[in-house]
């Protein structure tokens, strides 16, 4: 069997199943010399790689326009999407969701756009294009529909809702998150708060806190490209990664061993 080879180190000629299941890579170079012994937890390869649905907002006020950038929210949300979706669809299952692209008081405009597809990138992003904020906010049953596109009860499942704003169709999400967390598996709820404001947060950080999930509050193009790949991505080894000359994060990926 040949060695493995990359970049700056040699992997010994044996069997690619010994090796460690994580690792995590920046634009530049393999981190994995760069952490301390026991630092990259095996156990993160799950969250590489359990199905994930983004819950995408597409209500009317994703429509509104950023006064100092002068670009439509939806704008930010879409190039954001483009830089961190082709880094994580080659390593797990993505779907989409997409709510609010009804009439603007149609509680019902919820739509299954992708089911969890591998190497879904193109597929999605095309998708994500076409989106035409205009509606309301039913993101609670858009949450349930995603739980229950990703079989949570029977196999881990990840789901990331990305929000500019609250339930606006009678929802209530935290019951409905401790409702799901009873019956499942092993489902972990993300949300991301998109706000113009730098302070408070939106009520559906519930859903984050009983599922174990993470809740972030972004308001620039930059904070959520941070928060996609802190969601989509190993949430556990992302903050291995060094600090670049600027001061931040190097992107990354994660990808498990392949071969057994």
């Amino acid at each position: 069997m040949l060695p493995l080879r990359f970049p700056g180190y040699n992997f010994p000629a044996q069997p690619f199943s010994i090796y460690i299941a994580v690792l995590c890579v920046t634009n530049s170079a393999l981190l994995l010399g760069a952490f301390p012994a026991g630092a990259v937890d095996v156990n993160t390869a799950s969250e590489c790689q359990s199905d994930a649905m983004i819950v995408f907002d597409a209500s009317g006020s994703m429509g509104t326009t950023d006064r100092s950038l002068k670009v439509p929210y939806i704008a930010r949300v879409k190039q954001s999407m483009a830089h961190v979706i082709p880094e994580v669809a080659p390593l797990r299952r993505l779907g989409l969701i997409v709510y609010g692209e009804g009439e603007y008081n149609d509680c019902n405009a919820i739509e299954l756009r992708l089911r969890p597809t591998a190497d879904a990138a193109q597929t999605l992003l095309h998708a994500v294009e076409g989106i035409n904020p205009r509606g309301r906010t039913p993101l609670t049953e858009s949450v349930r529909l995603a739980a229950e596109t990703l079989n949570y009860k029977i196999q881990d499942a990840t789901v990331v809702l990305l929000t500019d704003g609250e339930e606006t169709c009678g929802g209530d999400p935290c019951r409905l998150a401790a409702e799901l967390k009873k019956t499942a598996k092993n489902l972990t709820i993300h949300v991301i708060g998109y706000r113009t404001e730098t302070s408070g947060y939106f009520t559906t950080r519930c859903m984050a806190d009983m599922t174990g999930g993470q809740y972030v509050s972004v308001s620039t193009e930059q904070e959520l490209v941070n928060a996609l790949r802190k969601t989509l991505g190993c949430a556990n080894v992302s903050h291995l990664a060094p600090e670049n000359a600027a001061g931040s994060r190097e992107r990354y990926a994660c990808l498990k061993a392949a071969g057994h």
